[in-house]
């Protein structure tokens, strides 16, 4: 029997002392100062604007974190970036998913500080707190952080619309619409894969102009269009494939029952949708990412919260589809499909 001892409850206590090293870093845009070439630690916060104080421990800890590697010891030893860092957090590159940790690092690392209160409350804690706007009615009202927030978004969903993709069976399909498309990540990647189907991103008019500019990046004008629509007032275009990529979790039951509805409206008979979440496991014991995800949605919404696959099956039974199906995605993401 191995020894009892407190390590993990000390480590997950002060784990914020790991998150904040690396978001700092991400941050700094230390990960694409160094890209492809290595620098010695006076090199480095001289390139960051960073104080004396900060060589070597703060590259040290990201080199202990496993965010660095290095080569050398002392003064003249010279830091670079891991295979990992440097396909992922890399800004230059195309695989960039930092814009989660941006928005991580310039919103929730604060507001999760009055997780307690949350708790307590049931009440958001974000701009709100402080009268201001709604999540969504600040960063509409600001395009930088609109932007910010979009590339949040794309830089957690990426490998579950690229996992998609691959694993779902699109060949029965001709048409598909993202609501809540955002950048049009999910279309890009489907018509990426899928050279028969065309797709709609569908969003609010803030947000189009920016998944047209990542569509045509991926040269894909001809068969990935936007669409302006507002998902509460409007009803659904029509597709065979209806798709939402971290939708659902933003809103409370009856918000999520009114989607899922207007989903069933759009298809055809044998269509499909498909929510792409954090699933909580059914037992809920196991994704803790999802959980905590739903504990996200507590501070930034209030009343939101994500779902089990079990849930989603009795919501969209209730709707009116036939069946529904998970498909595992990428790290503690799935989708959930159900069929009309």
């Amino acid at each position: 029997m191995s020894e009892l001892t407190p390590d993990r409850i000390i480590q997950t206590g002060l784990g914020f002392w790991a998150s904040k090293s690396l978001l700092s870093a991400v941050e700094l845009g230390l990960f694409t100062t160094l890209a492809d070439k290595a620098m010695t630690g006076e090199e480095l916060n001289a390139a960051l604007g960073l104080h004396a104080r900060a060589n070597p421990d703060f590259f040290d800890t990201l080199l202990a974190l496993g965010f660095l590697e290095r080569d050398g010891e002392g003064p003249s030893a010279r830091y670079r970036n891991t295979q990992e860092t440097a396909a992922f957090l890399d800004r230059s590159k195309a695989s960039y998913v930092g814009g989660i940790l941006e928005m991580a690092n310039a919103r929730l690392y604060r507001f999760w500080g009055d997780l307690t209160e949350a708790l307590k409350t049931g009440k958001p804690q974000n701009e709100m707190k402080n009268g201001g706007k709604s999540m969504f009615g600040e960063l509409y009202a600001d395009p930088a952080r609109l932007e910010q927030f979009i590339e949040a978004m794309t830089g957690v969903s990426t490998a579950n619309f690229m996992a998609l993709a691959e694993k779902f069976d699109f060949s029965r399909y001709n048409t598909l619409c993202d609501v809540g498309g955002a950048a049009g990540v999910l279309s890009i990647m489907v018509a990426s894969r899928h050279k028969h189907i065309a797709c709609i991103s569908a969003d609010l008019p803030e947000v189009s102009p920016i998944a047209q500019r990542k569509i045509a990046r991926f040269g894909l004008t001809d068969r990935v269009q936007t669409k302006d629509i507002d998902f509460f007032a409007d009803p659904l275009p029509k597709a065979d494939v209806i798709t939402m990529g971290m939708i659902l979790h933003d809103w409370n039951l009856d918000n999520k029952m009114m989607l899922i509805r207007k989903a069933y409206a759009a298809l055809p008979e044998g269509g499909a949708f498909i929510a792409v979440e954090s699933l909580i496991d059914d037992a809920r014991r196991q994704n803790a990412f999802g959980l905590m995800m739903s504990l996200n949605m507590l501070i930034e919404f209030g009343e939101a919260f994500d779902f089990t696959g079990a849930d989603f099956t009795r919501w969209c039974k209730a709707a009116g589809f036939k069946r529904t199906e998970i498909i595992p995605l990428a790290g503690p993401a799935s989708a959930a499909v159900a069929y009309k």
